[in-house]
């Protein structure tokens, strides 16, 4: 006994070195991480350096980098192994995601507006790095050479806008690739001058290494990948192993040519970007497997550099992690608003491109660790590039929405922005959880759906994956024939499926992808138990599994019992994508029951509505409500009234008319009209498209009523 109490302190005495307790705790991070954060909306590229500061040598120092002098031999610390391919991995995945085709066709403006965010931040950087912070030349170009830098972290969020094809978009990402890759090529020349390699044998072997270095990346290295790819078509998990390789080897074939290998590891990501589409298999490997390990590791490794208590020293820190940040805002807002005056942009394209370009993550941590592990920057820069990073990132969330929220309000999303469902096409998804409320929402589903779609009803019963599964999917089986016995009555067509999942929101979100679904019918959110709260719950669980659109409903009487319908549209509710799809299956429904509609919207979704109403030729009668105040949900108890069937149109988080008053809608609306027939609908979205899971920031509501401020003083006239 008291020889495993023995091994078991020393297995936790620290730091930590049992290489198995290590690898645990490092993927326990990487597991609850997002789940601790997801409430407070901390961005994932901050929350996993945070944990890695928390448990690193300058916190409660369970996880320490094995110092190399202690090494026995030849060594290699697992950590700085798997943060190193990390880091390498960040660098290729920004290379292998940039829209080539978007930066061709705005050559001209998007090398003014990389040339302008490039020279801007470091004309302001130098001297304030040089004169006022008091830095050497060196460390003072590396410094202000990070301030060009940027990283897409709010792309997602003009992709849900639907304004992605918008020219100041495509220049902002062709900028990006011009401007980090100059200074990935500066990062190598200040690398040479702090090793006392600088003279005229440097720059010729820098010169002809480079070119050649050049030619095997886009000369071989594609050429080698294509036959690859076409000879060996079946081996999937081979051309993944391929794609690795190269990466390694151009990151290797840049630290010969006297290159950083993480210039390598980018430049690599634009020789493969033509062979792998982005949303191929191989794609969804490579993002990952990158996402899921590698980056993470890269993260938590940064936090254990990191320390704390140097900001904590004097005043010294917090005035460098301050200047660094005011001057790297600066130099982005600069060059933004300089190049929108040439190119005779708005003040919103001007602010869509600062929000996009202003935020520091991937390229602006690799150069600084690099510098830091050369000791040509002190730790205080360090400390300070990660509080920098964490206010761009927050910055450039709150600007680009505000800034796509404007261009949307004045009528400028892409054309393809509104989906469209053929009616022949459509397919319905009902998923089932409680009997004894599903034959109405049944009877609903029956109503709305299209006539001419010859596609059945896709009814579903998703089980649990747990040692009960065997028998509980036989009791779902008995629950799935009682269903389609009471859709016969109706000569509904149905498909009975059934499946087994981790949980119930994976399974359906994974049935919705499998059989192409255009709608889910769900019935209405029950009370949640503590971890559901905590994790998220099952509801909010589907909405972020699915793109389609939803509808929610709670039918308590029967539908002969209503005398009307009223929707409760919130503003911009016109620009989802899915607006006219529950546009048409209200109609629908109006029309079977002849009830009249009331749309109770603001005066700018009023003129959609009767946009969409002439396009449907309507019979169903419609009448408006005026009511502008949004944010406040009570004040929409006034419109109702008690044999009405009321339908509230809300969005998924992150969507164009979604606002903090929608928060919890479900639960208020249940509470307060329960002896009411109710739907909830979330309108379908574009699928999130993002760089990498880690740098996609989310903006807290707080920070959401903070940037209608900023919004505000960017659009002074």
């Amino acid at each position: 006994m008291d020889k495993l109490l023995h091994h078991i302190s020393e297995a936790f005495s620290t730091p930590i070195t049992n290489p198995v307790l290590v690898f645990s705790i490092i993927l326990t991070i990487i597991l609850v991480s997002p789940i601790i954060l997801r409430p407070i909306k901390v961005p994932g590229i901050i929350g996993l350096i945070l944990f890695g500061v928390l448990l690193g040598p300058h916190g409660l120092n369970w996880l320490a980098k094995i110092d190399k002098d202690t090494l026995q031999g030849n060594g290699v610390d697992a950590i700085d192994l798997f943060s190193t391919i990390g880091l390498l991995y960040i660098m290729f995945v920004a290379g292998l995601e940039l829209e080539m085709n978007e930066f061709k066709k705005t050559r001209n403006k998007s090398l003014l507006f990389g040339f302008l965010t490039f020279i801007i931040p470091i004309s302001i950087g130098f001297p304030v790095c040089y004169y006022l912070l008091g830095y050497d030349v060196l460390p003072s170009i590396l410094i202000a050479s990070m301030f060009a830098t940027h990283t897409l972290v709010s792309y997602p969020i003009v992709n849900s806008y639907g304004i992605s094809k918008r020219e100041a978009v495509a220049i902002t990402i062709g900028g990006t690739i011009l401007t980090d890759t100059t200074v990935l090529i500066i990062l190598a020349v200040i690398v040479g001058a702090a090793q006392g390699e600088i003279n005229q044998d440097f720059w010729v072997t820098l010169g002809v290494s480079f070119v050649l270095f050049l030619f095997i990346m886009f000369g071989v290295i594609p050429r080698i990948a294509k036959w690859f790819f076409q000879k060996i078509e079946s081996e999937k998990t081979a051309h993944y192993i391929f794609v690795l390789a190269v990466v390694f080897f151009a990151a290797f074939l840049a630290e010969i040519a006297g290159l950083e290998p993480i210039i390598g590891a980018f430049v690599a990501g634009l020789a493969l970007n033509k062979l792998i589409p982005h949303s191929s298999a191989l794609m969804n490997r490579i993002e990952f497997i990158g996402n899921a390990i590698f980056i993470p590791f890269f993260l938590i490794s940064v936090g254990m550099i990191v320390d704390v208590s140097v900001l904590m020293k004097g005043p010294m820190a917090l005035i460098i992690a301050g200047t660094l940040t005011i001057v790297a805002v600066t130099g982005k807002f600069l060059a933004a608003t300089v190049t929108s005056l040439i190119a005779k942009y708005s003040k919103n394209d001007r602010n869509l491109i600062f929000g996009l370009s202003n935020a520091h993550a991937a390229a602006t941590l690799a150069i600084i660790m690099v510098g830091y592990e050369r000791e040509i920057i002190d730790e205080n820069v360090l400390n300070g590039t990660i509080v920098l990073i964490l206010i761009t990132c927050i910055i450039a969330s709150l600007v680009t929405e505000n800034a796509s929220r404007r261009i949307v309000m004045a009528g400028h999303q892409d054309d393809e922005h509104m989906e469209h469902v053929p009616e022949h096409e459509e397919r319905l998804l009902l998923p089932i959880a409680n009997l004894d409320t599903m034959e109405p929402i049944l009877d609903f589903a029956t109503l709305i759906k299209s006539k001419k779609s010859p596609h059945p009803l896709h009814i579903l019963s998703v089980v649990a994956d747990n040692e009960q599964a065997e028998r509980n999917i036989a009791n779902a089986r008995k629950n799935l024939d009682s269903m389609a016995k009471y859709a016969s009555g109706s000569e509904m067509d149905v498909e009975l499926l059934s499946t087994i999942d981790f949980n119930i929101a994976s399974g359906i979100g994974r049935t919705s992808k499998d059989i192409l679904a255009d709608c889910l019918i769900l019935g209405w959110p029950s009370a949640t138990s503590f971890i559901d709260k905590i994790v998220g719950e099952k509801t909010e669980s589907i909405l972020n599994r699915t793109n389609a659109n939803l509808f929610m409903c709670k039918f308590v009487n029967p539908f002969l019992s209503n005398k009307s319908i009223i929707i409760f549209v919130p503003s911009l509710a016109e620009s989802e994508k899915g607006f006219e799809y529950w546009m048409e299956k209200m109609l629908k429904f109006a029309a079977e029951l002849t009830l009249p509609l009331t749309f109770v919207c603001n005066r700018r979704t009023q003129t959609a509505i009767l946009e969409v109403l002439k396009m449907l030729e309507t019979s169903v009668p419609c009448s408006f409500d005026n009511y502008e105040d949004w944010d406040n949900i009570y004040g929409l108890a006034t419109f109702s009234n008690a044999d009405a069937l009321l339908v509230f149109v809300s969005a998924r988080y992150g969507d164009v008319s979604y606002r903090d008053s929608l928060d919890g809608l479900a639960k208020r609306v249940g509470r307060y009209f329960k002896k009411q027939n109710l739907i909830l609908i979330f309108p379908s979205r574009r699928e999130n498209q993002h760089i990498d899971d880690y740098e996609h920031v989310e903006t807290a509501p707080i920070f959401r009523k903070i940037s209608r401020e900023i919004g505000n003083m960017f659009n002074k006239e």
